[in-house]
């Protein structure tokens, strides 16, 4: 019988074993983590107190924002203290939640963005019916429902990986517990736990990717029957910032979860971890800013009507 240690703890991966490095590591993750944390919490703030954004649209982009503040500060935060402190440990329970958490606001998060794909949809494709289909206990229904799914999912995901039992080692190859990671720390041959694990992931990510496209395809052709050009701009200023925020995300999830495993520490999968866990959640927020007339004009009076409100 090969001997096995209950594994009571893991050592996440660093950027760097040079103190020096570590630093700038640290800052850079700052800056990057602030920038989300400001530019999310201002979206919020717009829908909440400009009127003029209480439509389904909106609803949703301020539940996006809140998704990509959770799976931000549930990977960055720790990353930040390990750095500051030079350390590498993430007790067992820290991990699991870890894992349980990012999953739950990842998952809702592409849920969220094929809801409003269809949101976007009827609105160009059936705009006499957008205001039957899409009412306010419509889009609470759908909200809830994809919060519902995440967590289910999540549950599922999470309750996979961690029933089997580690022993190979407690070294994760990744800036924070991801699951291809975890799973190949695992005692017992989980070669078909993480070809099942991440199959399922990809068929459903898959599915919804399909969905967006379709909507999409459909949006774009009666947006170019639109015989305004006015009419087109505004269609695609509020169509394109969405299909760039999915394509951001699902471009590198899928290439952080389909790259060829490696056993050996890789600076790649350092990369690729920035890639879809930190960047997205903090360029969201200047994509729909840029692109947005009605966002730029609500943050415009939110910072214009305070500063002359204390004047």
């Amino acid at each position: 019988m090969p001997n096995k240690t209950t594994v009571t703890e893991f050592l996440l991966q660093g950027f760097s074993d040079v103190r020096e490095m570590q630093v700038l590591h640290f800052v850079v993750f700052l800056v990057m983590y602030l920038a989300a944390l400001m530019g999310n919490l201002l979206i919020i703030s717009a829908v909440i107190l400009d009127h003029h954004l209480h439509t389904p649209m909106y609803f949703f982009l301020a539940n996006l924002s809140i998704l990509d503040l959770g799976s931000i500060s549930v990977t960055v935060p720790k990353s930040l203290v390990n750095s500051l402190l030079d350390t590498r440990v993430i007790s067992y329970p820290a991990c699991v939640a870890q894992v349980f958490l990012f999953v739950v606001f990842t998952s809702t998060d592409l849920a969220l963005l094929t809801v409003m794909a269809y949101d976007r949809h009827v609105a160009i494709c059936q705009p006499l019916h957008y205001e039957r289909v899409m009412n306010r206990r419509a889009c609470v229904h759908m909200a809830a429902s994809a919060w519902l799914a995440g967590i289910v999912y999540s549950a599922l995901h999470t309750g996979n990986t961690f029933t089997l039992p580690f022993c190979q080692a407690n070294v994760v190859n990744q800036f924070f517990c991801e699951i291809p990671q975890l799973l190949k720390l695992a005692c017992s041959d989980s070669y078909s736990s993480e070809v099942g694990v991440i199959a399922f992931s990809v068929f459903l990510g898959l599915n919804c990717f399909v969905f967006i496209i379709v909507s999409y395809v459909q949006i774009f052709r009666a947006v170019l029957r639109i015989p305004s050009e006015q009419g087109r701009h505004k269609a695609f200023s509020t169509c394109l910032p969405h299909l760039a925020v999915v394509s951001l995300f699902l471009c590198t999830a899928f290439f952080g979860y389909l790259k060829p495993p490696s056993t050996a520490p890789s600076g790649l999968d350092l990369v690729v971890g920035v890639l879809y866990a930190v960047v997205p959640p903090m360029i969201n927020p200047v994509i729909y800013s840029l692109r947005n007339k009605e966002l730029k004009a609500a943050l415009k009076k939110l910072f214009v009507g305070r500063l002359f409100s204390k004047n």
